[in-house]
């Protein structure tokens, strides 16, 4: 049993890990942008996208899971990944910590069986089949294959993740068998790309722009959210994230489908960010008031103050890939700049915000 409005102590070093690892990638990210800061780490800009994607995306999933499932033993996972990130964030060199990562995804794969059993659905697979990218992209850094490659399988634990937990969210919608057919065709496009990109990489890239098309259309006509946007309040905050993030990823399709392969440059910076910036962050921002109280003990007012981080995201956002598709450096990296204000913002709102409830909740209590 845990006290009410405290954070469980058992959770604290994971989430400090978490925070700690997001800001590192942040840093690291601003480094690679060409920012003149001091290099902390000098090994932080090539792991960046391993310390946002698996270190910290990966850690903050894991422990949603663990938390769901109140059992001790899955717990293992965020650690051993926190673990991991902490190891390539002090500069430890080699293999221990990109191979705690990778026991830390295998880790999620064996929770993922366990939910699978007691609650056998297609959202469930969907979000297993996400796991198992996680695992495969960690691998494939494991073993250094290119960073282009592993991204894929990154991003595609992070799109499928979502899409099933938008799924899951959606069964009030009762959808029929057919819709769900679309979304199972669109799903096995985009995983037949990103497995095609290691036989064919631009015939497969496209393939994987096309599928991320097709989902962008599924989520826009069948998500819940397109009916809780014409509600008030924290369901209009949120809905109006996830649509904005569903247009980001379908901006990234379009991206794929017109450049092709890309292992680094211009337009590989904004197929990367249109997904993990566009369309990951939107999405947590989106669900952060509903699933950080459960994660935190703590519980989040919503306040229209969301709206600065949302629409600093999506301004930053576009700079950014405007500098990427027009060449122009300054842009580019202004809008990145930018794009960590904007996170930095949404940190500090949600504090504010959780701060503001307990004071509230102690003058009335």
């Amino acid at each position: 049993m845990t006290t009410k409005n405290v954070i469980p102590k058992h959770r604290i070093p994971l989430l400090a890990a978490g925070i700690l690892t997001l800001l590192a990638a942040m840093w690291a990210g601003l480094l690679r942008l060409g920012w003149s800061f001091p290099p902390i780490q000098p090994t932080w800009p090539a792991q960046h996208g391993l310390l946002m994607v698996s270190g910290f995306l990966g850690s903050l999933i894991s422990l949603e899971r663990a938390v769901a499932l109140r059992k001790r033993w899955t717990y293992g996972a965020p650690i051993v990944t926190a673990l991991g990130a902490l190891l390539i964030l002090i500069g430890i060199p080699g293999l221990p910590g990109p191979s705690l990562i990778v026991l830390g995804s295998v880790w999620l794969l064996l929770i993922y069986a366990l939910i699978l059993q007691m609650l056998p659905s297609l959202f469930n697979v969907i979000m297993a089949i996400g796991g198992l990218f996680w695992a495969v992209g960690n691998v494939l850094w494991l073993l250094a294959y290119p960073p282009a490659l592993a991204s894929l399988w990154w991003q595609g634990f992070l799109v499928l993740t979502i899409v099933g937990e938008r799924l899951e969210l959606s069964r009030v919608l009762r959808l029929t068998s057919r819709v769900q057919s679309l979304l199972i065709a669109a799903i096995g496009m985009y995983i037949l790309g990103i497995v095609g990109t290691h036989l064919s990489p631009d015939i497969g890239i496209r393939i994987v722009g096309t599928g991320m098309l097709a989902l962008t259309l599924w989520l826009l006509r069948y998500d819940v959210a397109t009916r809780t946007v014409r509600l008030d309040a924290l369901p209009r905050f949120v809905a109006i994230s996830l649509l904005a993030g569903y247009i980001w990823l379908g901006v990234g399709g379009v991206i794929a489908l017109v450049a092709g392969y890309t292992s680094g440059g211009f337009l590989y910076d904004a197929f990367l960010h249109a997904v993990y910036l566009g369309f990951v962050f939107s999405m947590i921002f989106g669900h952060a008031p509903i699933i950080f109280p459960a994660v935190l003990n703590l519980p989040i007012h919503y306040t229209p103050r969301f709206y600065l981080h949302l629409a600093l995201l999506h301004v930053s956002l576009s700079l950014r890939i405007g500098g990427d598709l027009t060449a122009l450096l300054s842009l580019r990296k202004w809008g990145g700049l930018i794009n960590v204000i904007a996170i930095l913002i949404f940190l500090g709102n949600t504090v504010a915000s959780i701060l503001r409830q307990r004071r509230r909740k102690h003058e009335t209590g």
